[in-house]
């Protein structure tokens, strides 16, 4: 008899505790096929619903496109290939410079020619049309070996950007699947030359463009102002550093103009995985310079300097001016909170990333209408840095830990929230569409820090998984 008393509460206490754990083993079971627009549950920041709610039927992705018709500007064909596991962009690694002007009509056509998983192609940094950026499953079907897909966009905004799938991307960005674009402003004063910067490590080994070790630019003439336009395609944050004493200006970061940059020395800039900053200089007579991006990589021949003690705070750098609205007069508020729990992810046990305290697929919908004036308190407690990248749109940083930004307008599409640390963003909603707002460690968007902006009455045909293989992260 008391055996099986004991056994009846040894079961009781497995079911006590099996039970729980099976209910959310469950509940955290990712569909083979799903509407990302339908994932999670709606969040309106405190305003009220306007028009279609979360998933309704409204206006679809697929017309949010580009120019139909007119002969484009600027015409590129990207033909991407995967061999002994490394991805080329018209046989190379980073892909070729996509270059245009302000104004102009872009149209690159992507051509898969051997990648089992599909591919697409993301116009990282450009607030491009929805229909045109790129994410599988969500604004695309990804592109299946000997398909080709057509994006048309005009290049509205001057600066540094760059291209990479956004299927299966934690693997094809990491092993070669990106290139840069630049677009330059022909009403601006431009430098006497300029230069990208691709940062990437391949196999654990920093390279520039590609070339480990230093690497000097063809166009650098003493007494000519150059502009090297770093490039982070990596997951983590780099630091950048000219030569020692070498004066310079940071004139743009993520693609937006710094507001009456000073000259400064001595200073290592940090560059956001996914972002990009610019570094202006006058060329030293003796034709010496180096702008180090750390693990012995550098562009230029100067002497080797170590890292300088000092950071630049673009919080405070430059000359405050307009942001073109006021962030005070927001109708829409939200809370992007970055922590790490235990649970369930796909039914997978461990430690994940979680947005909000919920764990993917329960994580908030970000609704918005256009022309909702957005703020947004992006809080991180989860023990490591992370690179939140927000598509279709450029945010301004409004503080940091409670310190107002005082310097130039601090424009972004790609910010280092590191651990405990908060910064209150703002934007204005002004590009129709369902956007991903995630981190570009994109192993970690992988594992749960994924969420997205969604304008109410939008919805996608598309779907993730399925047929269509589409695997966004």
């Amino acid at each position: 008899m008391r055996n099986s008393i004991k056994a009846g509460i040894a079961a009781g206490a497995a079911m006590a505790i099996l039970g729980p754990l099976g209910f959310f083993w469950q509940k955290s079971l990712i569909p083979g096929t799903y509407d990302m627009a339908t994932m999670g549950y709606a969040d309106f920041g405190g305003g009220t619903p306007t028009g279609h709610a979360h998933g309704s039927a409204g206006l679809d992705v697929a017309t949010l496109t580009g120019p139909a018709t007119g002969t484009p500007d600027v015409s590129v064909t990207l033909t991407v290939r995967l061999a002994n596991g490394k991805y080329t962009v018209n046989g190379s690694s980073p892909g070729p410079e996509i270059r245009a002007a302000k104004g102009q009509l872009i149209q690159a056509t992507l051509v898969n020619d051997n990648v089992p998983d599909g591919v697409t192609m993301h116009w990282h940094g450009m607030d491009v049309p929805n229909a045109e950026d790129g994410v599988a499953g969500v604004t695309q079907d990804a592109v299946k070996p000997g398909q080709s897909y057509v994006y048309r966009f005009v290049a509205q905004d001057a600066g540094t950007y760059w291209y990479h799938s956004h299927q299966v991307g934690h693997e094809q960005v990491r092993r070669g699947l990106f290139g840069p674009i630049v677009i330059t402003d022909p009403a601006a004063t431009p430098p006497d030359a300029d230069q990208v910067v691709s940062v990437h490590t391949y196999d654990g080994r920093r390279t520039i463009n590609g070339q480990a070790g230093p690497v000097r630019p063809a166009n650098a003439t003493p007494g000519r102002t150059l502009r090297l336009r770093v490039i982070n395609t990596d997951a983590g944050p780099l630091r950048a550093w000219p030569s020692a004493g070498l004066k310079y200006r940071i004139t743009a970061i993520d693609g937006r103009s710094v507001n009456q940059p000073p000259e400064i020395s001595d200073k290592s800039v940090i560059v956001t995985a996914g972002g990009r900053i610019d570094f202006d200089f006058v060329v030293p007579a003796d034709g010496r310079f180096r702008l180090d991006v750390g693990a012995g990589s550098a562009v230029g021949d100067g002497a080797a300097s170590p890292e300088p003690k000092d950071t630049l705070d673009p919080l405070t750098y430059g000359v405050a001016t307009s942001l073109g609205f006021d962030p005070a007069k927001a109708n829409r508020k939200f809370d992007y909170r970055i922590g790490r729990r235990a649970g369930f992810l796909d039914g997978k046990p461990g430690l994940w990333w979680s947005i909000n305290g919920h764990l993917f697929p329960d994580v908030p919908m970000f609704m918005v209408a256009t022309g909702d004036i957005v703020t947004m308190t992006i809080s991180n407690t989860s023990g490591e840095v992370h690179p939140m990248h927000l598509h279709g749109h450029h945010a301004v940083v409004l503080s940091r830990n409670g310190v107002k930004a005082t310097g130039s307008p601090w424009w972004f599409d790609s910010l280092d929230v590191g651990d405990n640390e908060t910064y209150v963003i703002a934007f204005v909603a002004d590009n129709p569409g369902i956007w991903v707002d995630h981190c570009h460690n994109l192993q970690h968007a992988v594992d749960g820090l994924l969420a997205h902006l969604a304008y109410t009455g939008v919805t996608t045909p598309y779907r993730v998984g399925g047929d269509a293989g589409n695997s966004p992260e």
